[in-house]
Order: structure tokens, then sequence, then C-alpha cells
């Protein structure tokens, strides 16, 4: 029976189990620059020693002012290649594999001055109204996203996800709520993501997947649903998309931690829509902090990989203490293996 610590194959990515820390910012002390530091190398690390078999950085800007704070960190220059394989070879060390998540926040950038947007419209009155990307500029952004990838491969990145969930600028693109241009890329909402899709797909190794995070659906008034947005999906997927994982919300006043009486495992549900309307692989995410729920969904079929977020937060040894209440077979690592009774 497959479970959280089956092993997991696709294309050339070989993953130890199925558990994911999903990108998450940390807005790190003394990251303005973008370089990640001695927070981020413990950071992710120490989730690699904890058992974890698959690693996502957190949203790193394609752009300076593409992150969401100055305390994000980002991937727009060759300088930050070091930083980043210096992270990526610890966590190799300790036998997890690791992905970056390519982002730009668009109109939710806080520190930009002004930020950039698909339309010059303000996420809400607490934020600054962006200013229109130009075409020309729509384009030199989806050529940042493919030098990212490359430089992401140079660090020693197993692959690369692509950020287009969460209201951030690709999101912002094939939303109806936030895309009022009049060029191609308002005319039609996938373009944009599309092309970033491709952009990055010619810059990583072809047995390399790609994966990329989506809200598949708005709890917003006149926001998409799942059924309505799979075309846009469909054309990621074509464009090069391998691994979709699988979020919601953003746009609006209600955001990826779900609304009223969201509970665990809300989100599983519109993975397994997302991955039978596609057939591709999918990461779900959502509450699934007790051993038991995501352990479900794995063993009862409903996603290949399952994302542990905040109680990884709290717990970076989640995988080891899941392993061992569920009786699965991560090992401890050495220097730690007297914390436990009996070795796994």
């Amino acid at each position: 029976m497959t479970d959280l610590f089956t092993p997991f194959e696709y294309k050339g990515l070989k993953l130890p189990n199925r558990i994911v820390l999903p990108p998450m910012c940390q807005y790190a002390v003394d990251a303005e620059d973008g370089v990640p530091n001695e927070w981020h190398d413990v950071h992710y690390i120490s989730r690699a020693v904890g058992g974890t078999g698959f690693i996502i950085a957190e949203m790193s800007g394609i752009h300076p002012d593409g992150r969401i704070t100055n305390r994000d960190t980002g991937i727009w220059s060759d300088e930050m290649i070091p930083a980043w394989k210096k992270i990526v070879d610890g966590i190799h060390r300790y036998g997890a594999k690791a992905a970056i998540q390519l982002g730009h926040a668009g109109r939710k950038a806080q520190d930009a001055h002004p930020p950039v947007a698909p339309s010059a419209i303000a996420f809400d009155e607490t934020y600054q109204t962006p200013r229109a990307l130009t075409t020309e500029e729509v384009r030199e952004t989806v050529q940042m996203y493919g030098e990212a990838a490359r430089r992401a491969i140079q660090a020693g990145f197993d692959t690369v996800e692509i950020h287009g969930a969460h209201g951030y600028l690709i999101h912002q693109f094939h939303s109806p709520l936030t895309n009022k241009r009049d060029d191609e890329y308002g005319q039609d909402l996938a373009r944009f993501g599309e092309e970033v899709t491709r952009a990055v797909r010619a810059e990583v190794p072809a047995d390399m997947p790609v994966l990329i995070r989506v809200s598949a659906a708005e709890y917003v008034d006149g926001g998409y649903s799942v059924d309505e947005i799979m075309d846009v999906f469909r054309r990621y997927r074509d464009a090069g998309a391998d691994i979709f994982h699988v979020s919601t919300g953003g746009e609006g006043p209600i955001g990826s931690g779900g609304g009223p009486g969201s509970g665990p495992g809300y989100q599983v549900g519109i993975a397994e829509r997302v991955r039978e309307a596609l057939g591709v692989p999918v990461i779900a995410v959502g509450l699934l902090d007790e051993y038991e729920d995501a352990q479900r969904v794995v063993t009862e079929g409903r996603a290949e990989l399952v994302a542990i977020g905040r109680a990884m937060l709290r717990d970076p040894y989640w995988a080891i203490h899941a392993s061992r209440a569920l009786g699965g077979n991560l090992e401890v690592v050495e220097p730690y293996r007297r914390g436990y009774r009996a070795s796994k």
C-alpha cells in the first residue's frame, strides 16, 4: 500500500517519501538584499534532517520589486546562486530533494514604489495602486522567469515551482477580477502564465518535472470556480507544467488559509478535481497538521504528495514524528538517535 513513507518518482525526480515542506516566506531579518542567509540555512536544512522528503524554498522574487516585502529572498541575479547552492547542498546531504518557488507579487508587493500588475487595481484600500505593465514589460517579465529558472538549476535545485496562486502576478493575469487589459495579455487570460511556463520549461532539463502552484478557486464574488479555471490550467499543463500544487484563494479578503469552517484537508477535494481533469500528479495542502489526516490523503489515493505547512513551522521533525506514530520507516539521523527510545 502506498503511504506517506513510500518513495515517489516522476520523470527524473526521485523523492524518498511523500512529505513536502511547501514554500512559506520567512520575512527573515537582514535579508533585504534578497540573498538567503543563516536563518534560511537552518530553516531548510533542519527540515531535511527531520525527514521531509521534498523541500520547496519560499517564493523568491524574479525581480527585486517582485517580492512581497524587502525581507524576502530573490533569485534575480547570478550573485545569489552561491548562497542558494549552500542550502541545496545541505538539503541533499540529509537525503531530501529541493525546489525553489519562482514568483512575482505583482500588486501585492508591499515595498515596491509603485508595484506593477496587469491593471491598475489595488488589492484593497491598505495597498498601493499598482502601475499597469506595458506589453513590452510583460514580455520582459516572462524572460525574467526563465532566467530565474536557469539560476535555480545552476544552484543545484532538483526542480522549480512556478507561483501561479494566492493573488500574485500570474494569478492576477488569469483572473478576470484583476486583468482588465485590452492587449493580447488581456484578451487571452492564460497567455502570460502559459508563456512563463514555456520559458521555465526551456531552461530546465527535459527529465526534470516543472511544478506550478495554483489557486483553483477564488473566495470572492465574481471570482472563478474550479470548473471555470480548468481550461487555463490545461494550457499551463500543455506548456510544460508537470505537477500541480493545488491551493485556493488569494484574490479577496479570504486568503490561502480558507474561510470560516475550513477544517483538515478542506482543499484536498479540489486537488482531486484538478488531478482527474488534467491527468497530472498533485500536491495536496490545507490544514493537514495531524499525521493521520495526511496519511489518509495518500493511502486513499487522493493525491501523490502532501504538503505540511504551519505544522512543520512548529515542528521541524514532523516527518520523523509522523513515521514513528504511523509505523513508517524513516530513520532518525545518528546524532539524534539517543533521543528516541527505539531507533527507526
